[in-house]
């Protein structure tokens, strides 16, 4: 009896060494810092998952609020990565970020990628005015940022908190500058921001619009196709005053927990056919310079057809802090 016992305890533990590679497969992990809605996330996390077998652990929140939970947790980080904010938030917080240089840099050019590879780009998002066209017929609505002064668009323009996100904070800076900087252009933000419906989050925006809650929205540009592609009434407006192209990036935690995924992760969501996967599903354009977009998914007009504004990016991330706080002192007055 003894002997048929260790007989059955060594097979037992030949079956859990047998188990063993694949149980340390199962549980390499990586946790994201991500400001992208469900959508990309799912999409990206997925494939990378099912492609290198590591499991994504994504933390989502506004680009403003994950730059804050890195920030708290310099000291013991818990996460991996932070992917979906801006270049402005990357290079303020580029002492927290550890560098990699990717295996596809080359294909990114230099103006999208941290000179010591601290960060890299993946997107560039152009900023717009979306209208849903069922309650705001489409030759209705705005044509320019100067049109959004209007006082009929009172509360009837949902925006995202700059303290929150990147491209708000990229929107609201761009204004300043259009509309003849310094205080003549603040006086004009501050004649915007009485307008406006601000949210905590970019994604309600979009969902306002989509949904009918407000007939415009300060967004991105993605996401006008994206809603349309799901059959929401929803039009993407151009400014003919101009726009930019703001580029949003991934950068390695420093002293995150899982070092080697993350590297994984960077190459991956930088990798031609990922971009374009992700182009093609959820119409993010690359930083990339060899994808052939001469026809874009969703009607999206080349860049070349679009005016395009100079925008100071690195004197407004110099002086982000004091320029947050203006933007605080602004919100509050217009409620």
């Amino acid at each position: 009896m003894i002997s048929s016992m260790m007989r059955r305890m060594a097979v037992l533990g030949l079956v859990l060494t047998a188990l063993l590679p694949g149980t340390a497969q199962a549980q390499k992990k990586l946790v994201v810092y991500t400001s992208n809605e469900n959508t990309l996330n799912d999409l990206v996390f997925g494939a990378f998952t099912k492609e290198t077998g590591i499991a994504v652990e994504p933390v989502v929140a506004g680009s403003g609020v994950v730059v804050r939970r890195l920030q708290a947790e310099k000291d013991r980080p818990l996460g991996d990565l932070i992917w979906g904010v801006s270049r402005s938030l990357l290079q303020t917080n580029q002492t927290l970020l550890a560098p990699y240089a990717s295996k596809n840099k080359d294909a990114i050019p230099v103006e999208y990628r941290d000179p010591t590879d601290l960060w890299i780009g993946n997107n560039l998002h152009l900023l717009v005015i979306l209208q849903n066209t069922k309650i705001l017929p489409a030759d209705q609505g705005p044509k320019t940022w100067n049109d959004l002064l209007d006082p009929k668009w009172k509360g009837k323009i949902a925006f995202t908190d700059p303290a929150n996100s990147g491209s708000a904070y990229t929107t609201v800076t761009l204004l300043v500058d259009l509309w003849g900087g310094g205080e003549a252009g603040w006086k004009k933000v501050a004649a915007l921001f009485k307008n406006l419906k601000v949210l905590n989050r970019s994604s309600l925006v979009f969902q306002g619009v989509g949904n009918g809650e407000y007939p415009l929205g300060i967004s991105l540009e993605y996401a006008g196709p994206m809603w349309a592609a799901g059959g929401a009434p929803v039009k993407v407006i151009y400014p003919a005053d101009g726009t930019v192209a703001a580029m949003e990036g991934v950068g390695i935690i420093k002293g995150g927990p899982n070092p080697a995924e993350a590297k994984a992760f960077v190459d991956f969501v930088n990798r031609k056919d990922v971009r374009e996967m992700i182009l093609k599903a959820t119409y993010r354009r690359p930083t990339r310079t060899d994808l052939d977009l001469a026809t874009l998914p969703g009607n999206m007009p080349p860049l070349a057809s679009l005016k395009m504004l100079n925008y100071d990016e690195a004197g407004w991330t110099d002086k982000r802090k004091e320029t947050l706080e203006r933007i605080k002192d602004v919100l509050q007055e217009s409620r």
